[in-house]
């Protein structure tokens, strides 16, 4: 999200685009034509100028006229020869206050690929006749030459006439040149990737062994499900046919939603078995699937959990997982957990009695002194529906200053939830070094 400092900042910048345009400086001198945001902001700061600083658009008024000399000077009979606007002149008269002089713009900017982008822009134009000129000019445009504006035209395309431009562009790549839609696959640009590798898919363009690799690695979570889901349709039903290739990438990747896919894939592969030490993933979602490819193959998840529970220093997530699917009778095997040596086990042992909803307060509030900041999460969370119930000065104690900070962020979260203050502890919390210690489980 932009600050207000930040929002100024490029209206500074699009201020100074706009005033070396008026200068007679080129387009790729005056500011990023790369950037997406650099053209809009150009749009924006334009037409906050002509107002402001009418100077800075003389020579642009008078080759596409004002209110009284435009039909006259707006003609492209006297627009030839030596007096062609230049790519400068024409982009500010491209972005003018004045739609009919935008509208007049638009008849000279044909051919002319360096402002495609403020035809793009313009197709969204809140005045009908600029919209509609707009929008001729960009169907009768090369689609490479639109696709070169993907990450833009998907950013007008949010507005509430950007529509078109962005239909445009979705069917050149669906039916362009293959190179065409893969040259946007690395763009830095989330919505222009997540495109891209949706039409991929869509096309088959890429094989099944790159689109688990994609999965495993790309950042954006939105490409990570569309390439996981494509590669794991792509397993034959009830075989391991590219089982190397492709579970095992989204199986070893660091992301849960990925892992997930890969866990759900092993049943396709027929390996239900595989799907075993998944069962005390750090993530729940992942410990869901490797239940469910479990059931699949005939195996109840419950008994394995229970077994790993005896021993769970390894696989601390056991006594969460037990939790997830367990009965009201592996309370007391969880609970027992509580005092393990082991953090993780702990913290996982107050979540698995979380999700069987069995938290007994008592259990609880000796783990607020915990030194482990997991455990204290976990424990503070399970309280906080009895705050009210926890005495006062025992979490105001946790609130010293010698005390460590996950404890003192506990006592203030609870003494909030109990309706009670602690005047500023939250000032002080603010100030003091974040903890960074990960939940287990």
């Amino acid at each position: 999200m932009l600050t207000s400092e930040d929002e100024s900042n490029e209206a500074h910048e699009a201020h100074e685009a706009v005033r070396r345009l008026a200068a007679g400086v080129a387009l790729d001198q005056a500011f990023d034509v790369t950037d997406p945001e650099s053209w809009i902001g150009l749009d924006f700061g334009a037409r906050e100028l002509a107002w402001q600083r009418p100077e800075l658009f003389r020579s642009n008024a008078s080759r596409f006229g004002r209110r009284l000399s435009w039909e006259q000077d707006a003609s492209p009979s006297n627009v030839t020869g030596p007096q062609k606007p230049d790519d400068a002149e024409l982009a500010l008269a491209l972005c003018h206050a004045d739609g009919r002089i935008r509208e007049a713009a638009l008849d000279h900017a044909e051919r002319r690929p360096a402002l495609l982008a403020l035809v793009v822009i313009r197709c969204a134009d809140w005045v009908g006749p600029v919209r509609e000129r707009a929008r001729r000019l960009l169907a009768d445009s090369p689609p490479h030459h639109l696709a070169a504006h993907t990450a833009l035209t998907l950013r007008v395309g949010r507005r509430s006439r950007g529509g078109f431009a962005q239909e445009l562009l979705t069917a050149a790549l669906r039916t362009g040149p293959a190179t065409q839609v893969e040259a946007l696959l690395g763009s830095d640009d989330r919505a222009t990737a997540r495109l891209a590798h949706r039409i991929v898919v869509e096309r088959r363009l890429l094989s099944t062994a790159r689109l688990a690799q994609t999965a495993a690695r790309h950042r954006d979570v939105v490409v990570q499900d569309v390439c996981a889901e494509a590669a794991v349709a792509g397993l034959g039903e009830g075989g391991c046919d590219g089982f190397t290739e492709v579970v095992v990438p989204l199986l070893g990747s660091t992301q849960p939603r990925v892992r997930s896919a890969g866990v759900t894939a092993l049943r396709r592969a027929g390996r239900h078995a595989d799907a075993e030490p998944y069962l005390t993933d750090r993530s729940a979602v992942v410990r869901a699937c490797a239940r469910w490819v479990l059931r699949q193959g005939g195996t109840d998840p419950a008994p394995l959990y229970r077994a790993l529970c005896a021993a769970p220093a390894a696989r601390p997530a056991a006594a969460v997982g037990l939790g997830e699917c367990g009965v009201r009778e592996d309370v007391d095997l969880i609970r027992t957990l509580l005092t393990h040596p082991v953090p993780g086990v702990r913290a996982c042992a107050v979540a698995g009695l979380r999700a069987l909803d069995a938290v007994r307060a008592d259990d609880m509030r000796p783990l607020l002194i915990d030194q482990s900041a997991a455990v204290v999460r976990q424990a503070t969370a399970a309280l906080l529906p009895w705050a009210d119930h926890i005495p006062p000065e025992l979490l105001r104690g946790l609130l010293a200053e010698d005390r460590p900070r996950h404890q003192r962020v506990a006592a203030f979260r609870l003494l909030r939830a109990s309706g009670l203050h602690a005047r500023g502890v939250a000032e002080q919390l603010r100030s003091d070094p974040p903890d960074n210690s990960q939940p287990t489980g």
